[in-house]
């Protein structure tokens, strides 16, 4: 039943564009009727995730289609277990909420040119996700994979009359194939080591075909999850697609790659504990570099996408501990690594999808993206700035809300393995004592977003005329924010969920290492991982977090029943301060500037200032710029070189056809070069 409710969902979302295309493209039905059959996929798919998390026995779907080889064998293409439930959640909850948010943030009447294809590959894309996470085989798993792929490249190019959105689309196009070519090779290698496409324990893996499939693994997927330095596509990609899409990606697109490490590493019978150490500092430098970057950066939707790979590196440090687990026969490490790893895949969900809608909700009302052109839009848009504040205080790994439960089972993971004394024991320590800095990081850059974005004075005449958003906008955003709080209210009832997950992945990667060659026979097993659900420091912070949360309420309540008063105002000692203007205030590049600095071996972001001369100079303008380092400073110099030297090979392109049936000629003797012996070749030519 609850594998029917999830393709059903599919199927639904798949659909979903289709009212767009045969509906007038001014009128506002076409949209309506995709976003009411999105919101059913997303019912049903949340339905069948539910019950696919209660019910730990996995189902199967057989396709009769012969790629997957004969129907009559049993094999499945597609299945569910409480791991793709677990994942199926923010894929089926986010794309909901987002399609009834892009009611208010881009209605179809005002965007008759790109509505169509917005939302036909919007529905795309969620079934793309959907369809991935509950393939058995390579070829059902490569169909959701490019599926989804190609999605986000039309949603992202959707405003193709912009030039930021059509340099977007082609990185990110050029990014997420070179990711699916690594799979190819890495779904090659598992084909040729364990003889069958199935994504099912291979008996035959030794030690050479794991350690291949890991490394295209960490390739493919880490550069759909943005793993630095894989993450170059992010940042320009979120930025320049609309709001609603950046929200899907930041919060749910890229922890498709996050699933593929998950379900790749349940399936390998070797898992060497050098692995889960390299997770873990990858993970590591992701977070630390990815919060630096962000503090940098003075585009708001950039400065999110930053936050993106820094949440990226936190849930890959928490897989990283739990294949260490694994490969120690530590059950407790893997329940706190994968559990906080997962916990953290729902959380970011939440929170990083509330963040980019209420940076939407602020651009559409601004009409700017960079920050010190904001300000000043907490009084016009106060029930924007609260949710964004709810979001960051989330992200930030803060309590009462869920971004600390989370980071708090990350915590006790990495402190556990620092005081184990088994080898490499420090990099627990080390590795908390980052995850701590991260956090401090969080804290200052959204200082500065919510300094600079919602309070102080407006920066801009678009900025002073700003206006709160719709219902359709804020609904969406008071949901989130309301799972955010939840989550943080009662850990407990919720990392249930995160429990029958871990209890797959571990059942999965023993019944791996049985069947696996002799090599395994001397791994500790997993067994039975202890319950998160029952730590007794998630019982206390639930109770904490709850007794914050109503106290927040209730101020919140008390400002606003304040405010109705009418109270007499009389001037007072303003030390100067009397009318204020935007030119007194702090900027976002000054107030980051200090902590930036700190990372300046890594962030580059040349001042542009401008030349005063004479004794009254005229006004001149400080411009601070952060690119990102491995687009900007490697992959994009290096395309250039690449594009000059191969200028010359136009001169080959003549249009004469004997000269191209000497270039076949010419191919063919190489190519008879590499499986002939040279003597034969000549032999055969007649040279000798």
């Amino acid at each position: 039943m609850a594998l029917k409710l999830v393709l059903g969902a599919i199927a639904l979302a798949a659909a979903s564009g289709l009212p767009a295309l045969f509906l007038p493209r001014r009128g506002r039905a076409g949209q309506n009727l995709g976003t009411l059959l999105l919101v059913a996929a997303g019912a049903a798919g949340l339905a069948g995730a539910v019950l696919g998390l209660l019910d730990p026995v996995a189902s199967d779907a057989s396709l009769p289609w012969p790629a997957f080889g004969d129907s009559a064998s049993g094999v499945a293409a597609l299945g569910l277990d409480p791991l793709s439930a677990f994942f199926l959640v923010p894929v089926f909850l986010v794309g909901g909420l987002t399609s009834i948010y892009a009611l208010g943030y881009r209605p179809q009447a005002r965007n008759p040119r790109t509505a169509r294809q917005t939302q036909v590959f919007f529905g795309l894309l969620t079934a793309g996700m959907a369809l991935l996470v509950v393939a058995r085989h390579a070829l059902s798993f490569i169909l959701g994979w490019e599926v989804m792929a190609l999605s986000a490249f039309f949603l992202v190019a959707s405003d193709g009359d912009k030039a930021e959105a059509r340099r977007a689309s082609l990185v990110y196009l050029i990014a997420t194939h070179a990711g699916t070519l690594a799979l190819f090779c890495m779904f090659a290698v598992w084909r040729a080591a364990a003889g069958s496409f199935e994504l099912a324990g291979a008996a035959g893996l030794g030690a050479g075909a794991t350690g291949a499939i890991l490394v295209l693994a960490f390739l493919g997927f880490g550069l759909k999850a943005g793993v630095m330095p894989l993450h170059f596509w992010l940042p320009i990609a979120h930025a320049a697609a609309p709001s609603q899409v950046s929200a899907v990606m930041s919060g749910v697109l890229i922890k498709m790659g996050i699933y593929g490490l998950v379900r790749i590493t349940s399936l390998l019978p070797l898992m060497p504990a050098s692995w889960g150490g390299i997770a873990l500092a990858l993970g590591a430098v992701s977070a630390l570099l990815g919060v630096a970057f962000a503090l940098a950066q003075h585009d708001l939707k950039r400065l999110l996408a930053y936050h993106s790979v820094e949440n990226i590196g936190i849930i890959l440090m928490g897989l990283g501990l739990a294949m260490i687990g694994r490969s120690i026969g530590n059950p407790a490490m893997v329940a706190l690594g994968l559990g906080g790893c997962l916990l953290h895949v729902w959380n970011h969900s939440l929170f990083k999808s509330l963040l980019f809608l209420g940076a939407g909700s602020a651009i559409r009302a601004a009409g700017t993206r960079r920050i010190d052109s904001l300000g000043g839009l907490g009084r016009a848009m106060p029930a924007t700035a609260i949710l964004f504040l709810a979001g960051a205080v989330a992200i930030c790994g803060l309590p009462p809300l869920n971004g600390f439960v989370s980071e708090l089972l990350l915590y006790l993971g990495l402190f556990g393995r620092a005081a184990s004394g088994g080898p490499f024991s420090m990099t627990g320590g080390i590795a908390a004592a980052i995850l701590a800095m991260v956090g401090a990081l969080a804290v200052a850059c959204f200082v500065k977003a919510l300094g600079a974005v919602f309070l102080g004075e407006p920066r801009s005449p678009k900025a002073e005329r700003a206006r709160e958003s719709g219902a359709a906008m804020l609904a969406p955003m008071a949901v989130l924010a309301l799972a955010c709080a939840a989550i943080g209210a009662a850990p407990g009832f919720f990392a249930r969920a995160a429990d029958a997950a871990v209890a797959s992945w571990a059942a999965a990667a023993d019944a791996s290492a049985a069947a696996g060659p002799a090599a395994t026979a001397g791994a500790a097993p997993i067994g039975a991982v202890p319950a998160l659900s029952e730590l007794a420091p998630l019982g206390i912070v639930g109770t904490i977090s709850a007794a914050l949360i109503a106290a927040a309420v209730l101020g919140f309540a008390a400002i606003a029943i304040g405010r109705r008063r009418v109270a007499r105002s009389r001037p007072t000692w303003d030390c100067g301060y009397a009318r204020p203007t935007a030119r007194m205030q702090y900027t976002a590049s000054s107030f980051a500037r200090g902590l930036v600095g700190m990372f300046a071996w890594a962030i580059k972001s040349p001042a542009e200032p401008g030349r005063l001369k004479g004794a009254y100079p005229k006004s001149a303008r400080l411009h601070v710029e952060a690119g990102d380092p491995v687009l900007d400073r490697f992959l994009a110099p290096a395309f250039r070189e690449i594009t000059g030297l191969s200028a010359w090979l136009r001169r080959f392109q003549q249009g004469l056809t004997q000269h191209y049936v000497l270039y076949l000629l010419a191919a063919l003797v190489a190519l008879l070069a590499t499986l002939v012996p040279f003597g034969e070749l000549l032999a055969l030519l007649g040279i000798a």
